[in-house]
């Protein structure tokens, strides 16, 4: 039986199942299970490792070191894979899975210290988003993880390392978007010049049958913007024909996949044509 220690004076076994290349979120979070029961009653866990709990996206880069904030005036903890922070006592805790972490306007606010201004709006409309009814959509009237406010409130409740940047993303916010890609594919559109999508809508044709919930969408020229993951299977053939539904309807799909997100320039230029071509002056 093979056992590791990636903290000092915790014990744990070697998971030997294998996985592709987990994400930065699943590899912090086997991090702050393993340190959890090194855990006192001052210390909770903050920054990118609260976001990773809490579920949000992170960039692939992101350090997977763990976060510790302790509430003064008891000390930071200082071991291997650990950094700690000194907190007030005024900073607002949720417990999930039985751990103690910062609450998700604190916890977006805290990540002004790490994540660049798209990153920021791409965590701030995770935590936002609102479960609205519609055609097949799960968990509707879910009870959002925050709002724009609390964030708002979350920025100005102290002096905040990465302030700045903080202001900067904050009234890019929405409270539609579904996924992080989503968010900086609309960072991307509306920071150069195109103006500011619907987004997540439903859409149907003249005979009332449901044609798609769009990514991003401008239903006054009847242009659609979709971000394509990679997709395999029976949802690859579900997003062709949801497009050919479109298509068929007169919209124009501008189809983001993950080279065209790379290439912003390209990106903003084929949904400027797509809208010019509709009556667009912009």
């Amino acid at each position: 039986m093979d056992l590791e220690s990636p903290f000092y004076g915790v014990r744990m076994l070697v998971d030997d199942a294998v996985e592709e290349e987990p994400g930065p979120e699943e590899l912090i979070r086997r991090q702050a299970r393993a340190y959890s029961p090194r855990m006192r009653d001052v210390d909770f866990l903050s920054h990118s490792t609260a976001a990773a709990l809490h579920r949000a996206p992170l960039p692939l880069k992101t350090d997977t070191q763990i976060h510790v904030s302790t509430f003064r005036p008891a000390r930071a903890p200082r071991t291997r894979g650990v950094i700690g922070h000194s907190a007030s006592t005024e900073v607002p805790v949720a417990t999930v899975n039985g751990v103690r972490v910062s609450e998700p306007a604190e916890t977006w606010a805290m990540l002004g210290l790490s994540l660049d201004v798209p990153w920021l709006v791409a965590v701030g409309d995770y935590f936002c988003r609102v479960w609205r009814e519609g055609y097949g959509r799960p968990n509707a009237e879910s009870v959002p993880l925050a709002t724009p406010e609390k964030l708002a409130r979350a920025l100005n409740s102290c002096r905040r390392l990465g302030a700045a940047k903080l202001r900067e993303a904050l009234p890019f916010v929405r409270c539609d978007s579904w996924s992080p890609r989503e968010s900086l594919t609309r960072f991307i559109m509306v920071t150069n010049g195109l103006p500011e999508p619907v987004l997540n809508s439903d859409f149907y044709d003249a005979r009332g049958g449901h044609l798609a919930c769009i990514d991003m969408a401008y239903p006054e020229y009847k242009v659609a913007v979709e971000y394509q993951g990679r997709v395999h299977g029976v949802q690859y053939s579900h997003d062709i024909e949801r497009i050919e539904r479109l298509r068929a309807d007169g919209w124009i799909v501008v189809q983001v996949s993950s080279e065209l997100f790379n290439e912003p320039d390209t990106l903003v230029r084929r949904v400027r044509s797509a809208l010019r071509s509709r009556g667009w002056h912009g």
